[in-house]
């Protein structure tokens, strides 16, 4: 069994597709009813937000299950397959690890290091819990990935890298048009990160500050917490013709702003700073007469030697530590049913052994037999401790061998009894699950 992750997000699809693959929470519920119900799912959980849908499940089969989880998502957008496919990814068995583990930390989100996601990667597993869709094996992965989302934030400031991202880019744009007090400036897109831009320039003292996008009612919202107006993207050409500052972090996949919409502007210099990924304005834009162009591109430098740039390093390296640690473990625990199964067996044989003493020699005393019990029990362990601690070392080791099934194989198990022991719930993270935190915040 391994873990399968289908999903859509603000990386992959325009914001068009995200809206149309969004689900309300009744078609939350009904989504993970018929994933759980597909013939090669065991377990099933989704992430569903804004920016992002995404289904993780438990498979005993590749193939198939991309095929049906894929359907699930295209269907429910209404969208035709040749339309929406080359928008969906794939993360498979240690991949799907590493891809939540970089989602609860911030990693992949719109804004980086914003702490919402690990609210909504939590309320993903209590939904699975409460629904009986999620088992042992996601229990333990999402467990893990809220735990690494926590130590991330404890341990870092990665939640500072999305702020001095929106900071740095004014920084620059100050260069070409002045600093932001008393200027006009458009904000496109509704999102977190539109949110910390307009935010930012609100409390930088711009004149008049305008939310543009295409969910109009997005507008409203964001504009009204910063007493600032919303427009839509149909009024987009005119807002850029009235400012001195555009900033666009909608990731539409699609050029928003061409570089006919902003025309020459060496009568009144405009900045426009485009945040987004994929980029949102046209790079042409930036040889137009007035027109300075700032992207993620001319940003990456500057945040790399920032402190911001450090924090998503640091995370980075927490994150490849956390995946590291919790696939050595699952390797581990995955030989533990087979080494369960070892000793169990050599109980038997310990137990038959005196059985068979005990009928040979039936006026044997009790402390002679005590002494012959533990003489015995100390040789079986004596012979299966090296084995069976070197099939756990052994399983961190890459390639194909299969050294659980070796040791079955030689010591002629009864796979029965192994998979006894696998059905009598072995934590697959090598602990026990815990189900405490779930209503904790970081």
């Amino acid at each position: 069994m391994s873990v399968l992750v289908v999903g859509i997000s603000h990386n992959s699809a325009p914001v068009s597709m995200l809206e149309a693959a969004s689900v309300d929470a009744d078609g939350l519920q009904k989504l993970l009813t018929d994933v759980a119900g597909c013939e090669h799912v065991s377990e099933a959980a989704v992430i569903a937000t804004c920016n992002r849908l995404e289904i993780y499940t438990e498979v005993d089969r590749f193939h198939g299950s991309v095929e049906e989880l894929s359907r699930r998502i295209i269907e429910g957008a209404g969208q035709t397959l040749e339309t929406m496919l080359p928008h969906l990814y794939v993360h498979y068995d240690d991949g799907a690890v590493s891809h939540l583990f970089k989602v609860a930390a911030g990693l992949d989100s719109m804004a980086v290091g914003e702490g919402q996601i690990l609210g909504q990667a939590r309320a993903a597993l209590q939904l699975g819990q409460e629904m009986g869709t999620v088992g042992p094996a996601l229990n333990s992965l999402f467990q893990q990935a809220l735990r690494v989302g926590k130590r991330s934030r404890a341990e870092t400031d990665i939640d500072r890298a999305a702020p001095s991202l929106v900071t740095a880019s004014l920084g620059r744009a100050a260069r070409a048009v002045g600093d932001v007090r008393g200027k006009r400036v458009a904000v496109v897109g509704a999102g977190a990160m539109a949110g910390l831009a307009t935010a930012t320039v609100s409390r930088m003292g711009a004149a008049d500050v305008v939310v543009v996008n295409r969910t109009t009612s997005n507008a409203e919202r964001l504009a009204k917490e910063y007493a600032a107006r919303s427009a839509s993207l149909d009024e987009l050409a005119a807002e850029i013709a009235a400012a001195d500052i555009v900033i666009t972090c909608a990731g539409a996949r699609g050029v928003l702003v061409p570089a006919g919409m902003v025309g020459d502007r060496s009568d009144r210099p405009v900045a426009l700073i485009d945040l987004a990924l994929p980029h949102d304005i046209d790079p042409d834009t930036a040889s137009l007469p007035g027109v300075t162009l700032i992207d993620l591109a001319a940003l990456a430098d500057e945040l790399h030697a920032s402190p911001a740039g450090k924090e998503v390093l640091a995370v980075r390296d927490i994150v490849t530590q956390e995946v590291a640690a919790f696939l050595s473990a699952r390797r581990q625990s995955a030989v533990t049913p087979t080494v369960v199964a070892l000793r169990s067996m050599a109980t038997g044989v310990v137990d038959a052994e005196m059985a068979r003493l005990d009928g040979r020699l039936p006026d044997l005393d009790p402390e002679t037999r005590a002494e012959v019990l533990h003489a015995v029990r100390r040789v079986a362990d004596k012979l299966l401790h090296e084995p069976t601690v070197r099939v756990k070392e052994l399983a961190n080791e890459t390639g194909a061998v299969s050294y659980a099934a070796a040791l079955a194989e030689l010591f002629a198990l009864d796979q029965n009894a192994v998979s006894a022991v696998t059905r009598a719930d072995v934590p697959s993270s090598g602990g026990q699950l815990d189900h405490r935190n779930l209503g904790d915040h970081s």
